[in-house]
This record gives structure tokens, sequence and C-alpha cells, in this order.
């Protein structure tokens, strides 16, 4: 049985894209990219929005906006590899370490795709959609069987004044 994730940290792809973040984080804090703060900086602020994505678009409770949001955060990875691109072409990374990295970005966009086309393909619209028909569902059993008036209720009766 699935149990429904009620946190974003428990996706594994946000797991993926935290170990991409966390390997490249290490080679930050440290060596040649002392030499280049626009590119440190970069890399951070491209980093930090593939978990501020992930996060918001998960909270936002639909199916939808967060698989739309995982897109933005897959952007975000492609983003940073790339921008480890210019850190390989620049001699900041060695091309073993380069891969490593690489295959770490690699891994997360893979796995954000995979959750982006179970979100899209999901007949599960989100939880506020759950909490929207709860509501709803509560407001019809509790609806008095019949008007003030004595009449039946019908959908098409007129709002009782």
């Amino acid at each position: 049985m699935n149990l429904p994730m009620d946190d974003f940290t428990q996706f594994d792809a946000f797991q993926r894209c935290r170990d991409f973040a966390r390997s490249i984080a290490g080679h930050l804090n440290r060596g040649v990219f002392s030499k280049d703060p626009v590119l440190t900086t970069a890399l951070r602020k491209t980093l930090l929005s593939a978990y501020a994505n992930f996060g918001e678009g998960f909270e936002r409770d639909g199916n939808r906006e967060f698989a739309q949001f995982l897109s933005i955060t897959k952007g975000s990875i492609g983003e940073t590899r790339a921008q480890l691109i210019y850190a390989l072409d620049c001699g900041y990374l060695k091309p073993e370490t380069f891969s490593d990295l690489d295959q770490l970005g690699k891994t997360a966009t893979r796995c954000l795709g995979g959750l982006i086309r179970y979100l899209n393909d999901s007949s599960f619209r989100g939880r506020k959609f759950k909490q929207l028909k709860e509501v709803r569902d509560a407001k019809h059993l509790n609806a008095p069987r019949q008007l003030p008036n004595g009449e039946p209720r019908t959908v098409n009766a007129p709002c009782a004044v």
C-alpha cells in the first residue's frame, strides 16, 4: 500500500537533487572556485532555486502546480549542469570530478522527469482538491432535504431567503 507523501523531503527526486547540491557545495566551499565568485554565486542561486521550487510546488497542494514547479526545478538542475561545464572549461574542475557531478545531475533530472510524468498521468488532482471535495460532500450531506416552504430541494431549486 502506498502511503501519501506529506512532506516534499520524502520524494526520491528531492533527495537526488539534494545529493547533487551537496556534492557541488563541497567544491564551492574550497579550492579554485574561490577565484570566481560570480560563478560560485550563480551556482548557489541555481541550486537554491531547485530546493525552493520543489518545496513551493509541493506545498501548493495541486498536482498540476507541483508538476509546473518541478519543471522549473528540472530547469535549475540543467542550468547548474551547464555552469559546471563552464567550470570544467575554466579548469576549476577535473574531468573526473565533473563527470561524477554531472552524473548526479542527470540522475536528479531523470527522477524529476519521472515524477512530473507520474503527476501528469495521475487521476488524483492533489490534496487541495481532495479537501474541497470533502467540504462539498459534507455540505451536501448536511443540506436540508427540503426548502423552508416544504417543497423538495432539487438541483435547480431557488435559494431560500
